[in-house]
């Protein structure tokens, strides 16, 4: 394959045209690497280089003005805005940047295509006028304010480019329009300079203008790069804009239209596949170039071209590792760099001035890894302290000074990123850019291993600078938000740089990138609609019919530029991979690109298409098993001496892992913050509080005075309940004040149950409340002692029959606290679990000699108050009814006997933790 730039200097030599006298025009700075490259190729002796410029280097040349940044120009703007715009009409300027982008972009494309300004300015205005015409004879105030923006437009266009024009500045459609009216001075004096104009092809009126004034005094050659199968039908997008040049532009009316090639007819092995997600996509280009890497001796002639800028890191990350040399051309946007994230985390909790800021921003900041090693001290890191001071305490809301108080050696970093900004941008901006040279002294000497985040922070450390010398000299950044607002812009547009060989290897570009270059092998990802094109957008000011009516660029025209781009691509290739993303996307994706469909419609190649899905192996659950090593039965045995307790005894019956990692490992399930009150802490406050009312009552009757006296103390002490347990949590609003309503409803409702028995005739007798408990239990078949630990909520009598009772916040029915048969007891969680509870109390309590049989057991359910008392039963089947409700020596024989097979199980060493899988 001999690309196009080859070609074309091959040609000028045969004209003997001497090379290091001409200028080359190109599309864009990258194509120029190139172009030097090819040369070096062609050259029997050294020679000075020719002077070789993209367009826009050119035309800015020409046109004798200084391009000023985006950013730049919307504050200048901002400043004609203010000085046409009346004070009391004035909008801020956070809000005038909404809109005025798309009025800088929108002067741009009228100065680039040369549209009379006083023409167009007056036409939308005379369009707005007529779409807001009515019968009524006065207009709103909102219809008169629209409007009087439309009659202004034309005043801001014309004072803001004489204010640029004075200072010898100039966005670059003003700087194109001003190069197009110096042409015939620079004609003038650079009679005997030859311009090389190639591979242009949508070209603006400006652009047209320069090109054929040169071409029309002989200054100049320009060489296209099309083809027969594009050119000479007249339906083909990849030909719009050369066939318009070779039919509109006078200079081809006397001169050969070079050139019109037939590659693209030659035989191509052409691949689509779809593919899912971005990520799929990524891995797929990786298999791709491992198997091209096998069968090429070089890569210097395969290029990926990424349709997607968000797809430059996954597909380095797939690269394989025998690929050693490639080049990266489009650079990593700014905004994906770990340090992007932290500034946006810093801006998000300061924009809005508040004093108190939400847990997971403060953490989220604490714990970044740009920050975390800033609090590093040598008892380890004050960051961690401070996000399990934050976790323990529950602290939803925190402010700076909540944060001093156990940071007090990292002061001044904690006022850096916490103490309020004031809604002052040049607070936000010193502190920014102070936390950036802490970071960079962080990292003291070891330059050499932390090469990349002192890169990071040098770009962010300029970014910072750039906003410092705008806000000095525009004074407009009057808010944190308007900051925040324009630091994005900037970051959108800045982009770091790979070092690599551009020339050698691997080429990797987006789209733009790859105009006037030419590879053997192409590998093209993201070809779905939406993308390549990017279809439908209108972002600007100006309609669609006005845009047509003046020959200004519409979405039709933007997607051929991309049509010629992808058409290109495949022109001269040899193997073309086209990938697309299948998965379904509500904004874009799935859908394959129309070029997709044309190559397949035109059947000028045969095309291989195929879906890949991901291979997604069958995994056969694994239950996890430990072995019972002496290390863990000597736990167990220190474990025993503790005590068994009722709620350790039924985890193990849930799932014998669990028992592991909590009892044996000691691994305790991270205790995030409460943001809303769990359920185990309402259950807490409704225990504790049942414990001051009832505890005091022990060995004495309950009488309606007790319980009127609780009814009167519900408030005081669930609310004291809740600040010990929900720490500096917030229960005055929202969910938390529901569920702190219902533990005062819970609570009251059981004490009026207890109040209608009294008053029902019955006696109620507290014998104890949280009684602690704990027994010796001999097995037979252990060498070591085994013991029983348990606290039950509440022993009374209930007219002289004993009542052992466990509370449940949670609901609870009648069914959960009986069995069918004995050896079920251990096997079931979910059904018996309850029941397994209150028997061990119950037999605790009788070993300990506290009760006389027969004694009943059971359950209250504040979810379900209306069962009342749900007591243990035996049933003699599934479907009858419960049998025995009375706990005898029976029961609790027979209960001993499943209770020794439990503790059997988990003691002995044969017998392997094996993970039970939970529904």
């Amino acid at each position: 394959m001999v690309s196009f730039i080859k070609t074309v200097l091959i040609d000028l030599k045969e004209k003997k045209q001497n090379l290091e006298d001409l200028h080359f025009i190109l599309p864009s700075k990258r194509a120029g690497v190139f172009l030097k490259h090819q040369l070096s190729t062609l050259l029997e002796q050294p020679i000075f280089s020719p002077r070789i410029l993209s367009i826009e280097e050119f035309v800015e040349e020409l046109s004798g003005l200084q391009s000023v940044p985006n950013t730049e120009l919307l504050f200048r703007l901002y400043e004609t805005y203010k000085s046409l715009t009346k004070t009391s009409e004035q909008e801020s300027f956070d809000s005038f940047s909404k809109w005025a982008q798309i009025l800088l972009q929108d002067f741009n494309e009228i100065d680039r295509y040369l549209i009379p300004q006083e023409h167009i300015f007056d036409y939308l205005n005379a369009i707005k006028e007529l779409n807001h015409w009515s019968l009524e004879s006065e207009q709103t105030d909102l219809i008169k304010n629209h409007l009087k923006f439309w009659k202004r437009l034309k005043e801001y266009y014309v004072a803001f480019t004489e204010d640029l024009l004075r200072t010898k500045q100039g966005y670059q459609g003003l700087i194109y329009r001003e190069a197009s009216e110096n042409l015939e001075a620079y004609i003038e004096n650079n009679s005997t300079t030859k311009h090389i104009f190639l591979g242009f092809n949508a070209l603006n009126e400006s652009e047209s203008r320069i090109i054929q004034g040169l071409l029309q005094n002989d200054l100049a050659e320009i060489y296209w790069d099309t083809d027969t199968a594009f050119i000479n039908d007249r339906l083909h997008d990849a030909g719009l804009f050369t066939r318009a040049h070779k039919e509109h532009w006078n200079y081809f009316k006397n001169h050969t239209f070079d050139w019109i090639t037939s590659h693209y007819k030659e035989s191509k092995n052409i691949q689509v596949v779809g593919i899912p997600k971005l990520v799929g996509q990524a891995k797929y280009i990786g298999q791709l170039l491992e198997e091209i890497n096998q069968t090429n001796k070089t890569l210097s002639n395969v290029a990926v071209v990424l349709g997607e800028e968000n797809l430059l890191i996954p597909v380095l990350n797939s690269i394989p590792k025998t690929i050693t040399k490639l080049n990266v051309t489009m650079g990593l946007p700014l905004k994906y760099v770990p340090l992007a994230s932290f500034f946006d985390y810093l801006f998000s909790i300061h924009k809005n001035n508040t004093k108190s800021f939400y847990f997971k921003d403060v953490v989220s900041i604490l714990s970044h890894p740009s920050v975390y090693p800033l609090f590093k001290v040598d008892a380890g890191n004050i960051s961690s302290k401070l996000v399990t001071h934050i976790q323990k305490n529950n602290l939803v809301y925190i402010t700076a000074d909540d944060l001093l108080k156990h940071a007090a050696s990292h002061t001044e970093l904690i006022n850096l990123l916490f103490k309020p900004w004031g809604d002052k941008s040049e607070i936000a901006l010193k502190n920014c850019s102070t936390l950036i040279l802490r970071m960079k002294t962080n990292f003291g000497d070891s330059k050499q291993s932390n090469s990349l985040e002192l890169e990071y922070l040098y770009r962010f450390h300029t970014l910072f600078n750039q906003l410092s010398q705008l806000d000095t000299s525009y004074k407009h950044l009057n808010s944190v938000t308007t900051l925040h607002t324009i630091y994005k812009e900037l970051l959108s547009l800045e982009t770091l740089d790979f070092k690599g060989e551009p020339l050698e290897g691997l080429q990797i570009m987006g789209m733009l990138e790859s105009r006037v270059l030419d590879f053997e092998t192409v590998i093209i990802s993201s070809v779905n609609e939406g993308i390549l094109p990017s279809g439908k957008t209108n972002n600007s000011f100006i309609p669609f019919d006005v845009k047509v009516e003046n020959n200004l660029p519409t979405y039709k025209e933007k997607d051929a530029v991309y049509t010629y781009h992808f058409y290109r691509l495949l022109q001269r290739a040899k193997n073309v991979y086209i990938l697309y993303n299948t998965e379904v996307d509500a904004l874009k994706g799935g859908e394959k690109s129309r070029f997709i469909t044309q190559l397949e419609i035109e059947n000028k190649h045969k095309i291989k298409h195929s879906i890949i899905s991901p291979e997604v192996p069958i995994i056969e659950k694994q239950l996890k098993k430990i072995s019972k090593t002496p290390l863990v039965i000597e736990k167990l045995k220190v474990l025993s001496l503790k005590g068994f307790s009722p709620s350790s005894l039924t985890n193990y019956m849930r799932n014998p892992m669990d028992f592991y990692y909590d009892k044996i490992l000691r691994i305790r399930e991270f205790k995030e913050v409460e943001e809303n009150i769990a359920a185990n802490t309402l259950g807490s406050v409704i225990h504790n509080t049942l414990e001051d009312f009832y505890k005091p009552l022990e060995d004495s009757f309950l009488t309606l005075d007790h319980l009127v006296s609780f009814k009167a103390k519900i408030l005081n002490t669930v609310t004291k309940h809740f600040k010990e347990l929900y720490k500096d949590g917030d229960f005055t609003k929202g969910k938390n004040l529901i569920i702190f309503e219902i533990a005062q409803r819970y609570i009251s409702n059981f004490i009026n149950t207890e109040i209608e028995s009294l008053k029902a005739g019955h006696k109620i007798k507290i014998l104890a409340i949280e009684a602690d408990e704990k027994i010796e239990f001999p097995v037979e078949s252990l060498d070591f002692p085994i013991r029983l630990t348990g606290k039950v909520d509440r022993i009374d009598q209930f007219n002289g029959v004993t009542r052992i009772i466990d509370y449940k916040s949670g609901k609870v029915e009648q069914n959960k606290v009986e069995i069918t048969n004995w050896e079920d007891l251990t096997s079931d969680y979910n059904k018996y679990s309850k029941s397994f509870q209150v028997l061990c109390y119950a037999y605790m309590m009788h070993q300990n000699s506290l009760i006389t049989l027969p004694i009943e057991a059971g359950i209250i359910s504040f979810k379900n108050l209306n069962g009342g008392f749900l007591k243990f039963g035996k049933k003699e089947s599934t479907y009858s009814r419960t049998k025995d409700q009375l706990i005898t020596e029976e029961t609790l024989n027979n209960f001993e006997i499943e209770l020794k097979k439990l503790i059997i199980d988990i003691c002995n060493p044969d017998l392997d933790f094996v993970e039970k899988e939970l529904d």
